[in-house]
């Protein structure tokens, strides 16, 4: 078998780590949450939630895939005993079906971005009849495209970690932080700007105990860090033995919530500067257009009345969205091509393309089944395994997992653990507390799901 890879640096994983978290969902999915639960009560509340569940779940991940140095399995394997190895292999196989489903609904939305930024680049040499194209729903365009996206996101991954993984998110990462400033500051001058950072940034701290608002934020606070799959732990693998394990955790998870704050202040005052340029961004309901009506509908419309600058804002903007995709792809590909690689001895390049083209034949078969199966794969992923994943680890970490060989392992990267104020706390705190908490977003995602 081929040599593990490993990050060369905590910089290279905290990159490479806060790149898989910070992905789509969070550049869209965060400023609406925190524009429809009290504004900035929303985002004190995710930012406590966030180390009250999500870090404790996500050192979980860490800790368990450093100490295995292996794939999702093998790692969960590594850690059981007796009758708890079936739950293992169930639990580590089901985390990589999960990724590779959630990668296959995720490659068509990407592609879409690909498409629309090169509609922008079309416009801005003067080609409006093949951005059109790009920028209409059409069966051959999405399947071009989820090709296209594949092909980037297998080339990614089949060069390994310090020549892939490394090196394109130490790359991306930066080129993200940079495009989401510098859209904040141009979208900031335009009139309606003023009105969108006064909704995302206006607490109604009498709505912090709203239950909804609480759930709403310990959901996105979950699925923000890409817990419940293996990404983690997997990445966690590639960690050397000398890094303090909960510091790295701690520096992802601050990384998450300053740049989905920033998609925030990006976002909302790019919607109010579309009304104010007479864009529609309230649906029938009175409630702010999300998901894919704002990305594809209210922002390409407010690039359009902005003139020749707009072109070059949705050029801008459709990069940024492109990159947060590459760089959440590459971990969730990672999963599946990790245990391909080392479970079954496959070298990497090869493991890469056999998995990769895999889950681009179930993108495929979404592609032509559009209206039954997309929203079915990203609700039976994103709404009921991950959580349910998410669960099982703190079971793995908390319940199966001796506790003298968990300190053992956090004891590598600081002697003095056991001394610590997160020793002290983090261990029930991720076998008792966690589950309850998983388990409560479990049963509001069920509910909203019945409605």
């Amino acid at each position: 078998m081929a040599a593990r890879g490993e990050f060369s640096s905590r910089m290279a994983f905290v990159l490479a780590a806060s790149g898989s978290a910070i992905g789509l969902g969070n550049i869209w999915g965060f400023p609406i949450k925190v524009a429809s639960n009290g504004g900035g009560a929303f985002v004190f509340t995710y930012i406590v939630l966030t180390f009250l569940l999500a870090y404790p779940i996500l050192m979980a991940e860490l800790v368990i895939g450093r100490h295995a140095k292996s794939d999702t399995v093998k790692s969960l394997v590594k850690i059981s005993e007796g009758s708890s190895k079936p739950l293992a292999y169930l639990t580590g196989y089901w985390g990589i079906l999960t990724a590779s489903l959630i990668l296959s609904f995720y490659a068509i939305v990407a592609g879409w971005m690909i498409a629309f930024g090169l509609g922008s680049a079309g416009d801005l040499v003067g080609a409006s009849g093949f951005s059109e194209w790009l920028t209409s729903f059409s069966l051959e365009r999405n399947l071009l495209f989820v090709c296209l996206f594949y092909l980037l996101t297998i080339g990614i991954v089949a060069n390994g970690v310090a020549a892939g993984i490394e090196k394109w998110s130490t790359r991306l990462m930066p080129m993200l932080i940079i495009l989401i400033i510098a859209l904040i500051a141009y979208i900031s001058t335009q009139n309606g700007a003023a009105e969108g950072w006064r909704v995302y940034l206006t607490p109604e701290f009498d709505r912090v105990l709203n239950p909804d608002l609480l759930l709403s934020a310990l959901g996105q606070a979950f699925f923000s860090l890409s817990l419940g799959v293996g990404t983690m732990m997997v990445y966690g693998s590639y960690i050397s033995k000398s890094e303090n394990l909960p510091r790295l955790g701690a520096t992802v998870a601050l990384m998450d919530i300053g740049i989905a704050f920033m998609a925030g202040l990006l976002v909302i005052p790019a919607m109010y500067v579309a009304q104010a340029n007479g864009v529609t961004i309230y649906n029938e309901a009175g409630k702010l257009i999300d998901s894919d009506g704002l990305i594809f509908t209210v922002l390409p419309a407010l690039f359009d009345t902005m003139g020749g600058a707009g072109i070059i804002v949705s050029l801008l903007f459709f990069t940024l969205m492109t990159i947060a995709a590459v760089t959440s792809s590459i971990s969730m590909l990672e999963v599946p091509v990790a245990h391909a690689q080392e479970s079954h001895d496959l070298p990497r390049k090869k493991a890469a393309w056999i998995v990769g083209v895999m889950i681009l034949l179930v993108s495929l078969i979404i592609v032509f089944n559009f209206g039954a199966l997309f929203g079915f794969v990203i609700d039976l992923t994103t709404k009921y395994s991950e959580p349910l994943i998410g669960l099982l680890f703190c079971i793995f970490a908390g319940w199966v997992w001796r506790r003298d060989a968990l300190l053992k392992e956090l004891q590598q990267g600081n002697p003095t653990m056991e001394n610590t104020l997160f020793w002290k706390i983090w261990p029930t705190y991720v076998k008792v507390v966690c589950p309850l908490i998983v388990f409560a977003v479990f049963m509001h995602s069920f509910e909203l799901l019945k409605i």
